[in-house]
């Protein structure tokens, strides 16, 4: 038995929940292994929207085993507050633990987050403001608070230290704050999460492995965003490729299974950043309109632009991909022609290969594919999709080297074709 995994090729938002849900019944257990409550994973079923920020999204199968893996970091209050509107949904949900060693977000992690953001002026990250960036450089720099803590006894003196530092260094970034109200909430929040089993996730998910338990990896953000392999320094502070499955869960390299890479049929993207099939046209905006491009944890409008092929096959490439999901095709109905981008021109040089300095004047090389030009939304089974449906799928396919065996054509758990 290997652990499968499940993660976003592109800049995050590529539909990485809805997926989840769709290959749970699959699955005995569903893991986190990276990221934190800046992630927004949005599920559609019953004509019920639901947003998981923390949560696996397998937490609505019933009979699925969530877990919330130590590479997560994690603020009480959000996952509380999920935790609330799922029990207001009247929905059965699955069981969920928690890794003794995931890192907890302080209160003063988010005023950290927001101070750092507002000192780079023009050059800000595009921080959703949440306090992941201090939490992991207080994990990597080996100050951090750890679910684990909560029952050693003396958390509050931890937590306490921990707290001085930041406002000491808070003080010296000149920046004002008040973390009484969020603080108290906290607190609280610490004290609900007893309610939950806190685990060692690696013991936890070896024994699953050793007894044939089938085990998904989710993961959160986008691949073109880790911390290593992203267009850096606009990026997340956690390694959102298949090798954050290692270290963010403990699982061995050698049992990993299956890679499902999603992508969206066109590119988007929240933030600051390169992107170099950006869109500032009527096209840009009808993309946005018609998949409503919003981010569901910023509510920020996400930029778009076509399909990205160099970024793709680079992502394929570091995940080591073995099945692609492509998602929202149905977007692209309306359109005459569609664009792909097989190179960039940099410096008056064509590549083939996504770049280093990826904030240099990179302008994508496109070629063109007839639209279908009609509504795909109702279609369930491949082989009644138009033929240049067909045929987008395909070249996607001949230039990655990995079959599209998942398409969306719509936001619900039924609108998704299996081949």
């Amino acid at each position: 038995m290997k652990v499968d995994v499940v993660l976003g090729l592109q800049w995050g938002d590529e539909g990485k929940g809805k997926i989840v849900d769709v290959l749970t019944p699959s699955y005995s257990v569903i893991s986190r292994f990276q990221g934190g409550p800046n992630a927004g994973h949005t599920l559609i079923f019953g004509g019920e929207k639901y947003v998981l920020h923390t949560i696996p999204s397998g937490i609505f199968r019933e009979n699925a085993v969530n877990i919330i893996g130590n590479g997560v970091v994690l603020d009480p209050v959000i996952l509380n507050a999920e935790l609330e509107k799922l029990k207001s949904s009247g929905r059965k949900t699955g069981k969920l633990l928690i890794s003794k060693k995931a890192h907890l977000i302080l209160p003063t992690h988010r005023v950290l987050d927001a101070a750092s953001e507002k000192s780079k002026g023009s050059q800000k990250i595009g921080s959703t403001l949440k306090g992941i960036g201090p939490t992991y450089m207080d994990k990597t720099g080996r100050n951090g608070l750890r679910v684990g803590d909560i029952i050693s006894g003396k958390f509050i003196e931890r937590y306490t230290a921990l707290k001085n530092k930041h406002i000491n260094m808070i003080k010296q970034m000149n920046f004002e704050f008040d973390i009484t109200e969020y603080e108290k909430d906290w607190l609280e929040g610490i004290e609900q999460l007893k309610q939950f089993e806190f685990i060692d996730s690696e013991h936890y998910i070896y024994d699953c492995i050793n007894n044939n338990k089938p085990v998904l990896a989710e993961g959160a953000q986008g691949s073109m965003l880790d911390i290593d392999f992203g267009t850096y320094p606009f990026v997340t502070s956690s390694n959102t490729v298949c090798a954050g499955v290692c270290t963010g869960l403990g699982v061995s390299p050698r049992n990993i299974g299956d890679v499902y890479g999603i992508f969206k049929a066109y590119c988007t993207r929240v933030g600051s950043g390169p992107f170099p099939t950006e869109l500032f046209d009527e096209t840009g905006k009808t993309l946005a309109e018609i998949g409503r491009e919003f981010g569901s944890t910023t509510g920020r409008q996400r930029r778009c632009g076509w399909l990205d092929l160099v970024a793709l096959k680079y992502a394929v490439m570091i995940n080591g991909v073995s099945q692609l999901i492509m998602m929202k095709s149905d977007v692209l109905n309306t359109f005459e022609t569609i664009k792909i981008a097989t190179k960039y021109n940099m410096n008056g040089e064509e590549i083939s290969n996504f770049p280093y300095e990826t904030t240099a004047d990179i302008k994508p090389v496109y070629i063109e594919l007839e639209g279908w030009k009609c509504d795909i939304n109702s279609i369930r089974n491949y082989d009644d999709f138009p033929q240049q449906f067909k045929d987008y799928v395909s070249y996607i396919e001949k230039e990655c080297g990995v079959p599209i065996k998942i398409i969306s054509v719509g936001p619900d758990r039924e609108e998704t074709i299996i081949r």
